[in-house]
């Protein structure tokens, strides 16, 4: 079986810096893949793609060194089995509240004796190689997302899950279940109870011998999260990036052609 990427660069003490992508798009997919990135992940819950989306892009992606992963829709054996066996090497999942979404989540990622994942590697067997049944438990990632009040007093007994690899915080639904609506809702984060609530998770999976993964909307607070000991951190995603490009072109030309406009016209004899 191929090596998993974000396994070995862990091995070697490196952050890994995580795409994102929610366009239902292979062509966007490979796109992404040829960015840099150390791993992508497909948004399967709020992206705009389901199954039939994701495997193409997952074949999009293997041209290039970067670790495909998924974030399945939710807490349920069927997508997140269909995902590993499309050729996912990672899973997040979203909203794990306690240690028992954590057992269940750990069971459906690892192959019997230690889960109770079915087999049938249908694509990932040629993706990975034919000896992917007898590896698959070592090589794949298992990342639970807190992202509420209820998992986040649950933090030690999910980080202290056999199976679980470690945590990804979602920042902007835990800001909205630590705080409700006193603050916006985004990514980058800087109150202060929200700082020490990012803090006090990943010293606890930290504790906890697990990894810790943080959404960030900007390369600047991606950063900051890895110098606070982050294991993987995300930067924006394909929508956003796509957005802020597009924007920022137009906004260009917009003001050059005001510029243009202010300009005296040739042969003016009034024109100074």
């Amino acid at each position: 079986m191929l090596p998993n990427g974000i396994r070995t660069a862990w091995a070697a003490g490196k952050p890994v810096i995580n795409g994102w992508l929610s366009i239902g798009s292979p062509f966007t997919a490979e796109i992404m893949a040829a960015q840099g990135y150390d791993a992508l992940t497909v948004d399967m819950q709020h992206g705009a793609l389901g199954y039939e989306a994701l495997l193409p892009m997952l074949q999009a992606v293997r041209g290039s060194p970067v670790t495909p992963m998924a974030r399945v829709p939710w807490l349920s054996a069927g997508d997140l089995m269909k995902a590993l066996d499309a050729g996912a090497y990672g899973i997040i999942c979203p909203m794990i509240n306690t240690r028992a979404d954590a057992e269940l989540l750990a069971s459906y990622v690892r192959y019997p004796p230690q889960g109770e994942r079915s087999f049938g590697p249908t694509r990932v067997s040629f993706a990975a190689g034919a000896d992917y049944g007898a590896h698959a438990n070592e090589e794949i990632i298992c990342l639970a997302m807190i992202e509420t009040a209820e998992a986040y007093a649950n933090t030690e007994a999910i980080v202290s899950t056999p199976g679980i690899d470690g945590i990804y915080i979602g920042p902007a639904d835990l800001t909205l279940g630590l705080t409700g609506r006193k603050y916006r809702t985004g990514f980058d984060r800087e109150e202060p109870e929200m700082l020490e609530a990012i803090h006090t998770i990943l010293d606890k999976a930290h504790k906890a011998g697990k990894r810790a993964g943080l959404h960030t909307g900007s390369p600047e607070y991606a950063a900051k999260a890895i110098g606070w000991g982050f294991d993987l951190v995300t930067i924006s995603n394909d929508v956003r990036l796509l957005a802020a490009a597009a924007g920022n072109s137009v906004a260009a030309a917009r003001k050059l052609l005001r510029a243009d406009d202010q300009k005296p016209a040739a042969g003016n004899p009034g024109a100074y």
